[in-house]
């Protein structure tokens, strides 16, 4: 080959290489443009909340969404025979897709949209993989009512998640209860007749329970007409709840919203809660819980109790509840203890809640009782400790928005109240604020004005260490 021809072929080839790596550099950056644009956002960090309760458990149980995974880790309980209808028992196919799930890490259980899934009495267990989601996006709800109920189901509990860690129960769609058959039970308060109570038992499900679990989430789900409590945590360690949406109409008895006992490490936030039992109940063995944004009503407000119940031993500590609303309810901040009892209440802060024409605003009772027969006795749960700051709005006139009966033996000791102002929602002030054997202090003058709170420590208080839960 010539030489001018020779360095044309060069010339070309390198031509060819120059216009070939430009051509890669160019789609590279475009490509790479092109993944940042259809990408999802990063998710917002968790509000900082300021307080000492920070439940082990991540505030975004999944960034990007399930449904849209592509690990294949989704598990869709129509693949699994589920029909959806509202009628066909659906409940192999949800255990089906469970066991699926709870075999690989971040596996999903999906309940899709537009779907009405029927299930019986059903316990989900572990120990699972972590990262385990249960999405609910459709509707999710038990047979209607006792008669449906098949015989060799509990009748106690519905939807039973046992022995998890790392789980998340989340959706977009409705969990429904049918509870509208179980709240007319003969059996059930007022409901026999001419609105007597029938002897029971009165056994009804408790909608949702998470027994033995830790590290939990549960968030964004609808959940409504539960036969009985609609959430239950029992000996768990480590719970997330926000962002749920509780409904029973005011007359439904016994539907307490969430319930928890002997668990810690609790934080609730931002829900709307409205039945006809206690908002939040919290039970014995509950330690460093955090309530927070919650609205209730209408219900029977947000109760520390019943504790003590048969002479038993109950220990609450490190609870704190702010910023709450509280509406058109029987009751709005309460501690509740039966007379026999032994054991603590200690730590409990109540700060910033507004209330609107609420009865019996803010109440200690050590003297619980269900009927007329309960008796005097001597040992009681030692409550001690309670701050009650910036409590505000109005109450129902039918009782003193103030209530304070401690036992006979065992006094309440350092009760705060601070910027506590309660106003009549209509009608005129009632008599004053109700005391007995009540200490502690008035960091400012209080509306309604209470004289009856006792200064200092009652002569009693060095031998109430029997009472302390260490």
């Amino acid at each position: 080959m010539d030489l001018p021809r020779t360095l044309l072929v060069i010339w070309v080839t390198a031509s060819l290489i120059f216009e070939n790596s430009n051509n890669v550099e160019g789609r590279s950056h475009y490509h790479k443009k092109e993944k940042n644009k259809s990408s999802p956002a990063s998710p917002p960090e968790p509000p900082k909340r300021s307080s000492p309760v920070t439940p082990p458990v991540s505030s975004d149980p999944y960034p990007n969404d399930p449904g849209n995974s592509n690990t294949g880790c989704v598990f869709d309980v129509t693949s699994f025979g589920a029909v959806g209808d509202g009628s066909a028992d659906d409940t192999p196919a949800f255990i089906a897709a469970w066991k699926a799930a709870c075999a690989v890490e971040s596996g999903v259980v999906l309940a899709p949209a537009d779907y009405c899934f029927k299930i019986t009495s059903t316990i989900f267990s572990g120990p699972c993989k972590p990262g385990l989601v249960f999405q609910v996006d459709g509707v999710l709800m038990p047979p209607e009512g006792p008669n449906s109920w098949p015989k060799a189901d509990s009748r106690k509990q519905w939807l039973v998640f046992y022995r998890l860690d790392q789980m998340t129960f989340t959706g977009k769609g409705t969990i429904e209860g049918n509870g509208q058959e179980w709240w007319a039970l003969p059996c059930k308060p007022h409901r026999g007749p001419n609105g007597s109570t029938m002897p029971g038992p009165c056994d009804s499900p408790a909608l949702i329970r998470f027994f033995l679990s830790s590290n939990l989430v549960v968030s964004g789900l609808r959940i409504q007409n539960s036969p009985q409590f609609h959430m239950k945590f029992d000996g768990c360690d480590g719970v997330l709840i926000e962002k749920l949406s509780i409904s029973s109409p005011k007359l439904s008895p016994n539907t307490d919203g969430i319930h928890i006992e002997n668990t810690k490490a609790v934080g609730i936030y931002n829900s709307m809660i409205s039945n006809g039992d206690d908002c939040i109940s919290i039970g014995p063995g509950c330690a460093d819980v955090d309530i927070e944004g919650v609205t209730c009503g209408p219900s029977h407000g947000i109760s520390i109790g019943s504790l003590g119940v048969h002479n038993s031993r109950a220990c609450v500590s490190n609870i704190t509840v702010r910023n709450v609303v509280i509406k058109e309810s029987d009751n709005g901040l309460r501690i509740k203890t039966w007379q026999g009892g032994t054991g603590s209440v200690t730590g409990i802060s109540f700060d910033s809640i507004q209330m609107e024409n609420v009865m019996n605003c803010v109440i200690i009772d050590q003297y619980y009782c269900l009927s007329k027969a309960c008796l005097n006795e001597t040992s009681a749960v030692y409550v001690t400790d309670v701050a009650f700051r910036n409590i505000k709005g109005t109450y129902d006139v039918r009782s003193p928005p103030i209530h304070f009966a401690c036992s006979d033996t065992v006094a309440c000791t350092n009760i705060t109240l601070s910027d506590v102002e309660l106003l009549p929602y209509e009608g005129e002030l009632v008599d004053d604020p109700f005391c007995w054997n009540a200490y502690g202090n008035q960091e400012t003058l209080t509306i309604p004005p209470i004289n009856c709170l006792r200064d200092g420590d009652p002569q009693t208080v060095a031998e109430l260490s029997q009472y302390g839960c260490y």
